[in-house]
């Protein structure tokens, strides 16, 4: 992408003060002075130490999680058990009503939203209100048709907890929160530490206001774990993140014998095998690249026959040479739409400079560096500070010792594998122990048919990408990469209540696994 000749500046109404004082306007309730909120007890609290924070968009500083301790946290819980209590005996038609008048609400404010995502986590606002309109229009889909879904079930024994990455706030967190409680029950969500708190928040305020039993507190999962995993008040956790901290949540709740949905990262990998449609590939990978592959069924790994691997590059390369990357609100005239990007920053600096010293350490022990990008061609606002920007980067043959060869690196880096038969080739794609999602690309069905059910994702595409998806769509991981209950349609209904005496839900559990 060609640098711009125009000096950019920032899109009238967008900056963070506007957005902040949007804020305060909708919600005085959950915003306070320069600080936000916490929800508990069914009332917005000022407690917890507010940490400054600063957008990755250009190191504004912004609105930072107010942290309780753990005996606060611990207090916020036992609210939310007295909430559900009362909550679970409300008749589901004045669920939907609530559910139903929260999402109004949530329409109303979308672009708002959609604004404090650009800021929070630096999301270009194509795909900012893309988040907002699937949380909205997949909850909407379980209000229409949630009766059937409920039938022979009833609300748990207590609130479901629930603790997020950052890079979903509306269309995982929010939506997840939305359904649990149409479906009987207090929810509990604990704000991502690197970002989204001010979207949550206003979410949770229009929520709240139409009698949704939300609780939302901020703080460090290490001292928040007593209170959000293992309280016995709870009776569910719902975890998105990595396999670290998700992996300390499988132990506590295994223990315990509690209800879980754990979804933890994989290195989600696309294969390519005695393959000739190079024009359809070239066409999906940019698409690829949305939101600097910060998502958990990004794809930074291929797998490709050698046979094969001139004519993938050469539709891979000038693909990723397209790639669109710059502040998410910088235009060339304050009344200009908003710009059309791919991505902006990473989540932050820190993330910025481990990644780029992965790829630089990657390098120096023997990964063949294919393409760089360069900031020089990124948009951006004059003398704006860049420091969570990184451009594309695509290695060959990342070395074993590399956190690239086996990990999931979270943000735009492509890796590349070699592999000479179809044995390799699978071993390749099962890299990580399990993963969400998986392609294989192929001419022939037959090979397709053969090869797939022997990748170990959830969810494999033939020739296309794989997502998360929505409304009925079912999703869940193999191997380290999903702990407990599958989701999705009615299995995340099924997820966050009871069934018959005995019922064993579809899910990856310690003592079985379960496919739907």
């Amino acid at each position: 992408m060609a640098p711009s000749l125009t000096t950019l500046t920032l899109k009238s109404g967008t900056a963070w003060p506007d957005a902040w004082q949007r804020c305060l306007a909708v919600a005085p309730e959950a915003f306070r002075g320069d600080r936000v909120l916490n929800l508990w007890g069914a009332a917005w609290q000022a407690d917890g130490r507010a940490l400054p924070a600063t957008s990755p968009v250009d190191a504004t500083p912004i609105a930072g999680p107010p942290r309780l301790d753990a005996d606060t946290a611990q207090r916020a819980v036992a609210a939310a058990l007295d909430q559900h209590r009362a909550w679970r005996h409300v008749p589901v038609a004045e669920r939907r009503a609530r559910v139903g008048a929260t999402l109004d609400a949530l329409t109303e404010h979308r672009e708002l939203l959609a604004l404090l995502l650009v800021w929070e986590i630096g999301k270009p606002w194509r795909l900012a209100q893309a988040d907002v309109d699937r949380a909205i229009d997949g909850v909407r889909w379980y209000v229409d048709g949630i009766e059937p879904m409920l039938e022979g079930r009833v609300p748990l024994d207590g609130p479901v907890s629930n603790i997020a990455s950052w890079n979903y706030p509306m269309s995982v967190l929010v939506h997840a929160l939305l359904i649990q409680a149409l479906a009987g029950n207090a929810v509990i969500a604990k704000a991502p530490t690197d970002g989204g708190v001010s979207c949550l928040t206003l979410a949770c305020a229009l929520a709240a206001r139409e009698g949704i039993p939300v609780t939302l507190v901020s703080g460090s999962g290490g001292e928040l774990s007593q209170a959000l995993v293992r309280a016995p008040e709870i009776g569910c956790v719902s975890f998105v993140g990595g396999r670290d901290t998700g992996a300390a949540v499988a132990t506590h709740v295994a223990d315990l014998g509690k209800r879980h949905i754990l979804e933890q990262e994989g290195l989600n990998t696309w294969g390519i095998w005695n393959y000739s449609d190079w024009d359809k590939l070239a066409a999906v990978v940019p698409k690829l690249f949305d939101y600097g592959k910060q998502r958990c069924t990004a794809y930074p790994r291929f797998v490709v026959q050698r046979d094969l691997f001139d004519a993938f590059l050469a539709a891979y390369l000038p693909a990723v040479r397209t790639l669109r990357v710059g502040h998410p609100l910088a235009v060339e005239n304050p009344g200009d739409p908003y710009p059309e990007l791919d991505f902006g920053p990473l989540i932050n600096a820190a993330k910025a400079k481990e990644l780029t010293d992965q790829v630089s350490e990657a390098v120096d022990r023997g990964a063949v560096p294919l393409h760089r990008g360069s900031l020089a061609d990124a948009r951006f606002l004059p003398g704006q500070d860049t420091s969570a920007y990184v451009q594309p980067v695509t290695l060959l043959n990342p070395p074993p010792s590399s956190p690239l060869h086996h990990a999931e690196p979270f943000g735009p880096v492509d890796t590349i594998v070699l592999v000479d038969t179809e044995a390799e080739l699978l071993a390749a794609m099962n890299a990580s122990n399990g993963a969400l999602v998986a392609t294989l690309s192929t001419d022939d069905p037959a090979t397709y048919e053969r090869l797939a059910p022997q990748i170990r994702a959830f969810k494999v595409g033939r020739g296309k990408p794989r997502s998360r998806g929505d409304r009925d769509e079912l999703f869940g991981g193999f191997g380290a990469s999903w702990r407990g209950a599958f989701v999705g349609g009615d299995l995340l209904v099924r997820a966050v209540t009871q069934g018959p005496p005995g019922e064993r839900l579809p899910g990856n559990f310690p003592d079985y696994h379960l496919m739907p």
